[in-house]
């Protein structure tokens, strides 16, 4: 992507604020991580509440197009700096998922891996263009993830 200038609006800052989770994605390193344990904190908080399971359908639905400004935004493609992705991951890991040190533990090790990996169809998913891509590898990771918890 060139680097032209981009004039934002409040929109447009309002979805900076969603992506990188309020500022984690500028973190030097690590920010995926850091977005996977700020979905890891609300986990453990709501436990699968009502609230949880919304805020992750709501996180879902909203993702795939903040995402897609955000690579806009930002002028580079799949941004190290939005991690709603990942928070979005995590969420779903622990979707229906009890509370435990054993499961919070795996759950974690297992999304991490699987996000790190890329275990088809998430390496194909990557590649499309915009917020499919960004957030659809980690939706991916998720759900391996959970079906894996699940399994246990």
């Amino acid at each position: 992507m060139g680097q032209q200038k981009i004039d934002k609006n409040l929109l447009d800052h309002i979805t900076l604020v969603l992506t990188t989770l309020g500022g984690i994605g500028f973190l030097p390193a690590l920010g995926g991580t850091c977005g996977s344990i700020a979905g890891l904190l609300v986990f453990i908080v709501f436990n699968n509440s009502a609230f949880y399971r919304l805020l992750t359908l709501l996180v879902l639905v909203t993702s795939f197009p903040l995402s897609g400004r955000a690579e806009v935004l930002f002028q580079e493609k799949d941004s190290k700096k939005i991690v709603i992705d990942d928070f979005l991951g995590m969420l779903l890991t622990f979707l229906f998922i009890p509370r435990s040190p054993l499961f919070v533990t795996l759950g974690f090790i297992l999304f991490r891996a699987f996000d790190f990996f890329k275990v088809y169809p998430a390496n194909k998913i990557e590649r499309l263009p915009g917020g499919w891509g960004i957030v659809g590898d980690d939706l991916i990771a998720g759900v391996y993830a959970n079906l894996i918890l699940q399994g246990i």
